[in-house]
């Protein structure tokens, strides 16, 4: 069964909005859906947002759009996978109206199955660079996330390890933990290098990568800086950026305890340029209030939601000359990153995920 989370009011919002749906014969919920999670209805005067995004900073967002326009906004939020086969099982019916996940590559396989609706905006291609949105307007990046490599300040001298392709390096035998390929974020890194260093050169390395696993891949991001602070086998890690930030900002004294053994490293600076992926937002297939979606999509670039997302949630602001107040995120420092057009990561996917076999990244 699909979990849902609605507000309070969206919950009001849903139950109107099956009436007036099963009364003119237009139901099409997912078999699954309860009174709570039937989907909220359409209306001119709210917008429908389906979230794959589970972040306190999201509840930040919605309440300052509905200050700013009137505009209610009703939400579901699931995993990417379920939200994805409720919107293809609603069909033309769907009431999403909004689409927000995480990755390039989660957005492809969306656009893949028909799901999304192209944009144009002149707001939206003015203030978001070219590399980090869909270039049918499919979707867009509004916060950007960027995959470094972590190591034991005690054990591991960082000078060794410049870009991805140290991983690999016979110094680092039994010593790097990551995630298993099969996570989106892994497939968007090995689709990037794939892209720009070819598929035998990523072949090599994913091998090599292998054979310096220091245990098989397991957990989250923040499971793979626990484990490199310990000291154990895990003494460098592929991460997220953001992972690393809220153990720096965490009330807990063990979280802040943590992350101040590890040591974080933009990787390629001197070459291709640390890979970036995105938080995105699109607009549904079918969307029934599509102009309050182009609204949400529109002011989630304003200078008030980049500060949201990047001080509430540890994220990159996409857009150019916001005012950051996050010092342990500015912390991390400045660093030149990829500008690699993100739609590469979709396109590239299967081939990610055949190369990981290979070399069994499991």
């Amino acid at each position: 069964m699909l979990q849902t989370v609605l507000n309070k009011r969206t919950r009001l919002a849903s139950l109107a909005g099956l009436v007036t749906l099963f009364a003119a014969g237009l139901a099409a919920c997912s078999p699954d859906a309860g009174p709570a999670g039937a989907g909220p209805a359409a209306g001119s005067g709210e917008v429908n947002v389906y979230s794959a995004r589970h972040y306190d900073a999201d509840e930040q967002l919605y309440s300052l759009f509905e200050q700013q326009t009137g505009i209610r906004v009703n939400r579901i939020e699931a995993q990417a996978p379920a939200l994805l086969d409720r919107m293809a099982a609603e069909g033309d019916q769907s009431p999403a109206d909004v689409v927000l996940l995480v990755d390039a590559g989660n957005y492809w396989r969306a656009q893949e199955r028909g799901l999304l609706a192209p944009v144009e905006s002149t707001i939206l291609s003015n203030a978001i660079p070219a590399h980090l949105r869909e270039p049918q307007g499919h979707w867009f990046g509004i916060a950007k996330r960027a995959r470094v490599i972590v190591y034991n300040k005690a054990s591991i001298e960082p000078a060794g390890i410049r870009g991805y392709e140290d991983l690999a390096a016979p110094a680092l035998l039994g010593k790097v933990c990551v995630r298993p390929s099969s996570n989106i974020y892994n497939l968007s890194l090995i689709a990037s290098l794939i892209e720009a260093w070819g598929e035998q050169k990523t072949l090599a390395w994913g091998n090599s990568l292998v054979s310096n696993f220091g245990r098989a891949p397991e957990g989250s991001d923040t499971d793979q800086i626990k484990a490199v602070a310990e000291g154990g086998p895990c003494q460098v890690a592929i991460v997220n950026h953001y992972y690393l930030v809220r153990l720096m900002r965490s009330d807990n004294a063990e979280d802040r305890a943590i992350a101040d053994k590890v040591g974080l490293i933009f990787p390629d600076q001197g070459t291709i340029g640390t890979h970036v992926n995105i938080s995105g937002a699109a607009v549904a297939a079918h969307a029934p209030n599509r102009d309050n979606a182009v609204k949400f999509l529109e002011f989630l670039v304003s200078a008030p939601a980049q500060k949201i997302l990047a001080e509430a949630n540890d994220e990159y602001a996409v857009v150019a000359g916001v005012a950051i107040d996050n010092p342990q995120l500015a912390g991390l420092g400045t660093f030149r990153e990829s500008q690699m057009p993100l739609d590469v990561y979709g396109r590239r996917q299967a081939e990610a995920q055949r190369l990981a076999d290979r070399v069994s990244w499991r």
